[in-house]
């Protein structure tokens, strides 16, 4: 056993001193030695050489007791050999032992007997550094602690990512017990839909040995499957000292609520901007209509999938509204949108279309208390009472509708028609937030309509009062041909009290008025009104157009702070001249036709004071006017605009009056349609006149 011995250790001398340490026993520099019933060292390792400090040829022989046992304790080892070597019985413990060196070293020790195939009994010792080792024992117990006390789950997996081990804290975060997950691949428990790019990344630590970490997942574990959670996960490759793979570490922080607060912030800022976007974008301009769309484009998609704006009919007729009862209302169908193509739009009212709703319905139900209606999870009971009819059911069940929002449209305390909202691709149910924010959108939109519908019916007032003050044209006119238009004021502005006239007076002549009363609204068309009846008075008392203005003018000075401008002139076709006054207004455009090239000119008169300033005498100028000449008088509303000086703008006029021979009638189509603009905010009278 001495000379195998000896041979061991001379071959442990031979190996390289560059062998890193591959295990535990390496890491703990564990020593063994062999000593015979006598005590003599009959078995010594390099391990215990490096501990102790004697080489194997030091060693080999010797009583260990003197070699390595202070005086003090030998009585002690010598009864404990002794023992170990009578029973059998193992010991273990720290001793203290002599180092070649001659200090003292506190050493682990576990001591057996041994026995080999002849019968010979030795005993076994093997030593360990105590210190390092209780390091070790303290290393571990604190891992252990840490990993099974640890919030955040842990998980040892192998080279073929296998479970080998999983913590009390990844137990609870996927809902499996952990000797569940012994043995099961990685892809079997994570609850994650993109667990291929997980399983993926963790291959990839394992090639290359970088860790991954931090990485954000969202899914729904089997212990919650009807909410999300979110997990950070991070990836590490495994080692022993020498280098080995020996699998990977993951780690698993549940940011669940970090998830859901983010979520929650990263709502309310949309939910915000929604809000201001909707305080620009909802209620540009006094159309109703116009405002429903704006209305339900801002709700679609961020709302809802499906929008509809329905105002009750009673209210877009400016009635009196009834006091609430059960009964069907009528409404009128303004807008709608969904965010995506659905046959859900097929179970809506097309906007425009005025439908019955039954008091059973839903929207009648907001409409009739006021309060918004939320069905957070819609049932096949609850379909009925949203649609109009069985066919609409139908189309909405297909549709998928699966959560309804109704908000009333209410502005100063009336209600207006509702808000309707439903829910099929977007999976979120409504909740109490939904309604605020609908609320919040319908409110401002509300007031909007409101206001849009008001200015309707006063503007359609007007526009039928002042219509209705506009003359008919004469069937017949001596020697002249007359073609007129009025055009209110687009987008905004109200009518406003322009008008034209054209008299037939004694002796086949004509009198052609077009004035403009400043101002808008009724009051203005009223003015208007009295103005041209007037007019029509002084025409026939067959007074020059510079008596007929001051006259006029008189009349407006007494209607508290009008001011009018008009032209008046009167056309004698026996004698084709046309005598003209003008009080403040736009020149006319006069068309010679007998000249090559055309040359449409403004015509050079004294312009005069407007009527309502007082005390101003007006000119009468002689024109001549040859058959086929044009005259066109127009008030300032068809060239004036706010972005363009007015003499380039009576330049485009002259422009389109190149052509007299056209039709009258689409010479007034020409010039509207080319100097008109949608937003125009004045009216427009034109008159034209060409002598025959």
């Amino acid at each position: 056993m001495t000379a195998e011995s000896t041979q061991s250790d001379s071959a442990a001398s031979r190996a390289p001193e560059s062998t890193r340490p591959t295990g535990l026993l390496d890491v703990l520099n564990v020593g063994a030695l062999v000593l015979d019933v006598d005590g003599r060292i009959v078995f010594w390792t390099p391990q215990a050489q490096e501990l102790i400090g004697y080489t194997a040829e030091e060693a080999l022989g010797k009583y260990a007791a003197r070699l390595i046992i202070h005086p003090e304790h030998m009585q002690a080892v010598t009864e404990l050999f002794a023992d170990v070597l009578a029973t059998g019985r193992s010991w273990a413990g720290a001793f203290p032992i002599r180092h070649k060196d001659g200090s003292t070293r506190l050493m682990e020790f576990r001591n057996m007997r041994l026995l080999d195939d002849l019968g010979d009994v030795y005993a076994l010792g093997i030593a360990a550094d105590h210190t390092l080792l209780q390091r070790v024992e303290t290393d571990l117990a604190l891992c252990e602690q840490l990993i099974n006390q640890s919030p955040i789950g842990l998980a040892l997996m192998d080279p073929d990512l296998r479970y080998l081990m999983v913590n009390p804290a990844l137990s609870r975060i996927d809902g499996i017990p952990a000797e569940d997950h012994v043995g099961r691949h990685l892809r079997e428990t994570l609850p994650f839909p993109d667990v291929d790019t997980v399983e993926s990344a963790l291959r990839q630590v394992l090639t290359t040995g970088t860790p991954l970490l931090d990485q954000y997942h969202v899914g729904r574990p089997p212990a919650d499957p009807d909410h999300e959670h979110a997990w950070s996960l991070s990836f590490y490759r495994l080692e022993d000292p020498g280098g080995r793979v020996l699998g990977a570490a993951a780690s698993v922080v549940d940011v669940t609520e970090r998830h859901r607060a983010a979520a929650e912030a990263d709502r309310a800022r949309r939910r915000l901007a929604l809000v201001a976007s909707a305080s620009t974008r909802v209620g540009t301009t006094l159309e109703v209509e116009q405002t429903a769309r704006e209305l339900a484009d801002i709700a679609a998609p961020e709302l809802a999938d499906v929008v509809a704006v329905d105002v009750l009919d009673s209210v877009l007729a400016c009635r009196r509204k009834r006091r609430p009862d059960n009964g069907p209302e009528f409404f009128r169908a303004l807008a709608l949108k969904a965010s995506h193509p659905t046959v859900a739009l097929r179970a809506a009212d097309p906007p425009g279309d005025l439908a019955t709703y039954e008091g059973d319905r839903l929207v009648t139900l907001c409409v009739h208390t006021g309060r918004p209606v939320l069905v957070r999870h819609v049932g096949e009971g609850d379909l009925p009472r949203i649609a109009r009819d069985a066919e609409g059911t139908a189309l909405l069940a297909q549709a998928g509708v699966h959560s309804y929002l109704a908000v009333p449209l209410i502005a100063h305390g009336e209600v207006l028609g509702a808000l309707d909202l439903k829910r099929t691709r977007n999976p979120l149910p409504f909740d109490d937030d939904d309604v605020v924010l609908a609320g919040e959108l319908a409110t401002r939109a509300a007031v909007a309509i409101d206001n849009a519908r008001w200015f309707q019916s006063v503007r359609n007032t007007a526009v039928t009062l002042q219509r209705s003050l506009l003359p008919e044209h004469p069937p017949h006119l001596s020697g002249l041909e007359v073609a007129s238009r009025y055009q209110p004021a687009q987008a905004t502005s109200e009518v406003g009290g322009d008008w034209y006239d054209v008299i037939p007076l004694a002796d086949d002549r004509t009198a052609l008025v077009v004035g403009d009363v400043m101002g808008n609204g009724i009051d203005a068309a009223a003015t208007m009104g009295r103005l041209r009846t007037a007019t029509c008075a002084y025409a026939d008392l067959d007074l020059d157009p510079g008596e007929v203005l001051q006259h006029l003018d008189k009349i407006t000075c007494d209607l508290e702070h009008y001011i009018v401008t008009c032209i008046y002139a009167v056309y004698d076709p026996r004698s084709r001249r046309i005598r003209i006054a003008n009080a403040g207004h736009m020149p006319p455009a006069l068309v010679r036709s007998g000249t090559s090239p055309v040359t449409p000119v403004l015509l050079d008169l004294p312009s005069g004071a407007p009527l309502g300033v007082g005390g101003v005498p007006f000119e009468t100028t002689t024109v001549e006017l040859d058959v086929g000449d044009l005259l066109v008088l127009y008030t300032d509303g068809l060239v004036e605009t706010r972005l363009h000086p007015i003499d380039d703008r009576l330049n485009v006029l002259l422009s389109f009056l190149d052509e007299p021979s056209r039709p009258l009638e689409e010479i007034c189509d020409l010039l509207l349609y080319g100097l008109r603009n949608s937003d125009d905010h004045d009216d427009v009278a034109l008159l034209i006149a060409r002598a025959q």
